[in-house]
């Protein structure tokens, strides 16, 4: 890995310019025309959205599409071929996330898709009313609404710290038991988001087993990032997505343990979920099957499967460096330019994967990640990044400006980042900049679309949103 320099012009100070990615991606030197005529190799730091696919997964889908066919009850032989493909896709997740013998491991869209399905799956309590969950506030749309149309949820606001969120974990489940209505399961993320901040996974594990709850944990964030093992934490349950896994195409995964899902409520009414249908009955099949219906995703499967191995086969320590290298290069460079806030949720996170959220005084989120991309040729996320409730509590409720790096991020991307920002702070933007429709563009934007892409023009997607925008509003639209 290359040694980490000091800027020339700053002694002392840490650059990671010469940073390389751990891993090759598709698309890292596609240029992005900028407002003023010049084209910059793409600076995608919006991979806690969607991670480019690696170039080893591109490899395998190109390797497979040939190979390409019916899954599951096929006699052709490239029915047998994909199903076996798919097949072996589901084992390979599983290892690589560190299930049990007796887990099951379900294919699904993403990790929104599991999270509903689980959600069906939740056992009543004895008197027939939903099974009680508990959430914490600070979890992204995905781990929270599910469990709020679904079951008997309870949201739990995050204290200042992890220990103090923690020990409030421990008093509610023990209140639950209390009161004799005790949880079924908690919820919680892996790793924020908005913030890449962590948990201590085993301290919350065995806090909610003791209490006799399951654990599910939402690993969007975490798995691409860090070593995780169901098996050695303990954790009842695991989500996590391709597309933030490096693998496109639609697929994710819903590990853990077997008998919840093999009695919940079939998933999707469809073929392959059942053993046999008569106009009176239906019998369901248990396992995977019983909620998979319909034809499977087997080009996902496989890329993701693809991506699993790959990252796999990096050293942990590599990655966990190369990461934290950029993070905290990040974090250094927006704090040390003025008018310039960093988004934390506490003091004391055992450790934080590569999320960066920040503010700009005197700029709204949208201007400054149109700014970004118009003059720098940058990518990044801006709003409430579907978790409405934690932004509203730490004060942030008109959104902010998320930056994120992966296995493909350069050093000289974030070293970019952070002179863009301290360029706007200083400079103010070049280009002109408006609000159509509740969204910011540039004025007369100039930059053309892909050739070959079919496409007219471009859609703006930053801003603080209105009627017809995409996304998440400001509490105030």
């Amino acid at each position: 890995m290359t040694a980490i320099a000091e800027t020339p012009a700053c002694p002392g100070t840490p650059t990671v310019g010469d940073l390389a990615p751990v891993l090759p991606v598709v698309g890292h030197d596609t240029p992005a025309p900028l407002v003023d005529g010049r084209q910059v190799p793409y600076a995608n730091l919006d991979v806690a959205a969607s991670a480019p696919a690696l170039q080893d997964v591109a490899d395998r889908i190109t390797q497979t599409l040939p190979l390409y066919a019916s899954v599951h009850r096929g006699a052709g032989y490239l029915s047998q071929v994909s199903t076996t493909l798919y097949e072996q896709s589901r084992r390979v997740i599983g290892e690589f996330v560190g299930a049990r013998d007796d887990d099951v491991t379900l294919l699904v869209r993403n990790t929104t898709d599991a999270l509903n399905l689980l959600a069906g799956c939740v056992p009543a309590s004895d008197d027939g009313t939903p099974g009680r969950v508990l959430v914490l506030d600070v979890e992204h749309h995905a781990n929270f609404l599910p469990w709020q149309r679904q079951a008997d949820a309870t949201v739990l606001t995050g204290r200042d710290t992890v220990a103090e969120t923690v020990a409030a974990i421990r008093d509610e489940l023990a209140a639950g038991l209390a009161a004799g209505r005790g949880y079924a399961l908690l919820a919680v993320t892996g790793a924020s988001n908005v913030t890449g901040e962590t948990l201590p996974v085993a301290d919350v594990v065995a806090t909610a087993h003791a209490a006799g709850a399951r654990v599910l944990l939402d690993g969007a964030q975490l798995v691409p990032h860090r070593r995780f093992s169901l098996a050695e934490t303990g954790v009842d349950y695991l989500a996590f997505s391709g597309h933030k896994t490096y693998a496109p195409f639609g697929a994710g995964a819903l590990v853990g343990r077997r008998d919840w899902l093999d009695s919940g409520t079939p998933y999707l009414a469809g073929g392959g979920a059942v053993r046999s249908v008569r106009v009176e009955r239906t019998d369901w099949h248990d396992g995977p099957a019983r909620h998979e219906a319909g034809s499977p995703n087997v080009l996902g499967a496989v890329a993701l499967a693809a991506a699993c191995e790959s990252l796999a086969a990096l050293d942990a320590d590599a990655l966990r460096a190369h990461e934290d290298a950029l993070r905290a290069r990040l974090v250094d460079g927006l704090e040390n330019t003025a008018g310039v806030e960093v988004v934390r949720l506490w003091t004391d996170a055992p450790d934080t994967v590569g999320v960066v959220t920040f503010t700009v005084a005197g700029y709204e989120p949208g201007q400054v990640a149109a700014y970004l991309s118009a003059e720098h040729g940058i990518g990044v996320r801006d709003g409430r990044f579907c978790a409405h409730p934690l932004l509203s509590r730490l004060g942030y409720g008109a959104g902010a400006v998320r930056s994120s790096v992966g296995v493909g991020t350069a050093g000289e991307e974030v070293e970019r980042l952070v002179a863009a920002v301290a360029a706007l702070v200083a400079d103010g933007p070049q280009a002109r900049y408006d609000v159509v429709d509740g969204l910011w563009i540039v004025v007369d934007d100039p930059r053309p679309v892909p050739e070959g892409s079919g496409l007219a023009g471009l859609l703006a997607t930053a801003g603080p949103g209105g009627d017809e925008a995409f996304g998440c509003l400001p509490e105030d639209a």
